[in-house]
């Protein structure tokens, strides 16, 4: 059977949380390795196929949130309600985050006294940065988990969220510039612009694989993961969904491991459609997972400090109870993330149009946040 995929994107009812928060858990998993037994090269499938499972999750994200954040922007087709849907998305949570880092983990576990520790300008800087993204992340806190594997390190999990705020400042910037370009060349469309930046970025990233000239494949592979799943997007209406395809596709990834290049390859093409495929062909009982919530980004943002306390609490501790054990004390995290904080702040998306009127009354905008 084959169905485009614009059909299946009519609805809200898909798999996306489960595809979230199964990477979600595949990040605490690959990083109980490191934060157990200091090396993330022990996670079995790091020396077979050349990356680990939280690698693979993190481009899970990238290309989910591409897709969907691309949507939200043509859906909205207001900037000021597109950025602010960004912010509650991203910040509430992070902050909350941030001050149970700081005031619960870090106070707890500082070998520093409680003066000491609270009037640190490093405790100041890991604040003002990890609130704020725009200046990269800061990991550690004055005398917390010194003595752990994973030596210093309060939430190792954090790197990401600057690159996915910059996609969220790249897309509409690329977009805007489609727009004013198109007015004079025709053949300037959404859909051949962003098929144009997928096929750049994917050149670029198997190319800089083999033989590395461009420097900063983070960047690039980021950058390609987020804008292939922003291409599905614009492109939803002829690409088809097939479980056909999506057998052929998986059956030559699982072929591709007996060579890492060759898997790598592969990976870069197929995971995308794999991806989406899942996270919209499977229905039935596997969509009551929807009525639960979207623990994903607690689960993300409060992994790694747990699993940093629990290393230091048990010093000897193994990897599967490390796994076990840090899953069961994060999902709890999660869900409270969800319940009392993320749900909640996102029910305050239409209240951009009070900052827009704002915005208006002192003259910083007029007309422009609306998309021609």
């Amino acid at each position: 059977m084959k169905t485009f995929l614009s059909k299946y994107t009519i609805s809200r009812d898909n798999n996306f949380n489960l595809v979230r928060f199964i990477a979600a858990f595949l990040v605490l998993y690959s990083h109980s390795f490191d934060l157990t037994l200091s090396s993330i090269a022990a996670e079995p499938l790091k020396s077979t196929l050349g990356m680990s499972l939280g690698r693979i999750a993190v481009d899970i994200f990238f290309i989910t949130s591409g897709f969907l954040i691309t949507s939200s922007y043509f859906s909205r087709n207001n900037l000021i309600a597109f950025v602010w849907a960004r912010i509650l998305r991203i910040y509430p949570a992070l902050i909350m985050a941030v001050i149970f880092c700081v005031f619960i983990i870090g106070l707890w576990f500082t070998t520093s006294n409680t003066w000491e520790y609270l009037l640190n300008t490093q405790t100041h800087k890991f604040i003002l940065k990890n609130t704020v993204l725009f200046f990269g992340i800061e990991y550690q806190l004055p005398g917390v988990f010194n003595d752990n594997p994973s030596k210093n390190t309060v939430n190792g999990s954090l790197w990401t969220l600057p690159f996915e705020v910059k996609m969220y400042v790249i897309l509409p910037f690329i977009l805007s510039i489609i727009v004013y370009v198109r007015k004079w060349i025709i053949f300037v469309t959404f859909k051949n612009a962003l098929f144009l930046i997928g096929l750049l970025s994917i050149i670029i990233i198997i190319t800089n694989h083999f033989q590395p000239i461009f420097g900063k494949q983070l960047f690039f592979r980021l950058f390609y993961m987020f804008f292939i799943g922003a291409a599905f997007y614009v492109w939803r209406d002829r690409i088809r969904l097939s479980s056909g395809w999506f057998f052929i596709a998986l059956s030559l990834l699982l072929v591709s491991t007996i060579n890492k290049d060759v898997y790598f390859v592969f990976y870069c093409l197929f995971l995308p459609y794999l991806i989406f495929y899942v996270a919209y062909v499977p229905s039935g009982h596997v969509r009551k997972f929807n009525g639960i919530g979207d623990y994903s980004y607690g689960m993300y943002i409060y992994g790694w400090p747990v699993q940093q306390s629990m290393a230091a609490i048990i010093p000897d501790i193994s990897v599967n109870i490390m796994i076990a054990y840090s899953f069961i004390i994060t999902l709890v995290l999660s869900i409270f993330s969800w319940h009392l904080i993320e749900k909640r702040f996102l029910s305050m998306k239409g209240s951009y149009i009070y900052i827009e009127k704002f915005l208006q009354k002192i003259g910083l905008i007029r007309h422009c946040t609306r998309r021609k």
